[in-house]
């Protein structure tokens, strides 16, 4: 019953990836570049993040993702630059996407407190596929598993790269912002293995709708850091796959959580909790996802997903902070900071 269960898995991993659908950090606003190419530089100084996710890790490593991106604007051109690095790892790696972005993004001041931001990414992507960790039926013995070679012919080609085009807009004041993204325009071909037209589609264009709000707790001074609410929700659609996602995150001083609900449209997916302190330049967050759909009681349960985000905002360092106060730059939430 077990093996048939892990089977049944793997069978449901492999509709999902020849569908094709994009990782989603639970902290989306420590991987802001991810979800929309506007949010890229609402920070005055550069800035660093690297995220780490893992979900399902009972299914053995179901889906394992890494991300790394650098970002910076530069204010007298109004306008910021990117760098978005991303790898993808599902089924333990059998199957692995990288992609690596470049992301231009112009800030255009409506007022003081008021600005739109569109963003343009231009990227690359490769797929892989670990031809000798995959196990045909011709290799399983009934008692003894898996006891023989294959006789599946090996393809020739085992990766694919392509083209890979998004965009997005985004408007921000002190208290709230709002986004819109398009990720695959071009919806590029990722496909390794041309079985059939249905796998030859291309990748789904993922639609995006995000905002959110920041209502101050208690006013900061010098001894006090001062606390803040910011509740947010995002929308997201990828070809048959959606999500609805929506919660708060709550900061005091140098410590920061949250708590959001995400459902999958068809079913509840998975309640989100988040933990985390930030000191001077660096911001640390972990967040556990609580499965709340069938998967929780399958094959004695998913394993949630665990995440863990690093940002290194050097904005925060205090010779950047009087720089800062130097100018009429005003960044997004703190939520992004």
């Amino acid at each position: 019953m077990k093996y048939l269960l892990s089977l049944s898995f793997l069978l449901l991993l492999g509709q999902s990836i020849a569908l094709g659908q994009d990782p989603i950090y639970s902290q989306f606003f420590s991987a802001p570049l991810q979800i929309n190419p506007a949010s890229v530089g609402n920070t005055l100084a550069p800035r660093i993040t690297m995220n780490y996710r893992s979900q399902w890790p009972s299914f053995n490593r179901a889906y394992v993702t890494y991300g790394v991106a650098y970002e910076q604007f530069f204010e007298p051109l109004n306008s910021s630059i990117g760098l978005m690095v991303q790898a993808d790892e599902a089924g333990d790696g059998i199957y692995k996407q990288n992609n690596v972005s470049v992301i231009y993004g112009y800030r255009l001041a409506i007022n003081r407190d008021f600005f739109v931001k569109l963003g343009i990414e231009v990227g690359g992507g490769q797929t892989i596929l670990s031809w000798d960790k995959l196990v045909f039926f011709d290799q399983l013995d009934a008692l003894q598993g898996n006891i023989f070679s294959s006789q599946e012919l090996r393809p020739n080609n085992l990766s694919s790269t392509y083209l890979d085009i998004g965009t997005g807009l985004m408007a921000y004041g002190k208290q709230f912002y709002a986004g819109f993204s398009l990720k695959h325009i071009n919806i590029p071909n990722q496909a390794i293995l041309a079985i059939n037209d249905n796998l030859n589609t291309g990748l789904p264009l993922r639609t995006t709708v995000h905002m959110g709000g920041e209502f101050s707790l208690q006013q900061s001074n010098k001894s006090n850091g001062g606390s803040f609410v910011s509740p947010n929700a995002m929308f997201i659609k990828q070809g048959q796959f959606a999500q609805v996602n929506a919660g708060a995150y709550i900061g005091s001083g140098s410590i920061f959580g949250g708590i959001w609900y995400r459902h999958a449209f068809k079913n509840s997916d998975a309640a989100i909790f988040l933990f985390g302190v930030q000191y001077d330049v660096l911001k640390i967050g972990y967040s556990y996802d609580f499965t709340l759909s069938r998967l929780a009681s399958a094959a004695g349960g998913s394993g949630g997903a665990h995440e863990i985000a690093l940002t290194f905002n050097f904005e925060n360092s205090a010779s950047w902070q009087r720089q800062k106060k130097a100018t009429r730059y005003n960044d997004c939430l703190k939520i992004f900071r």
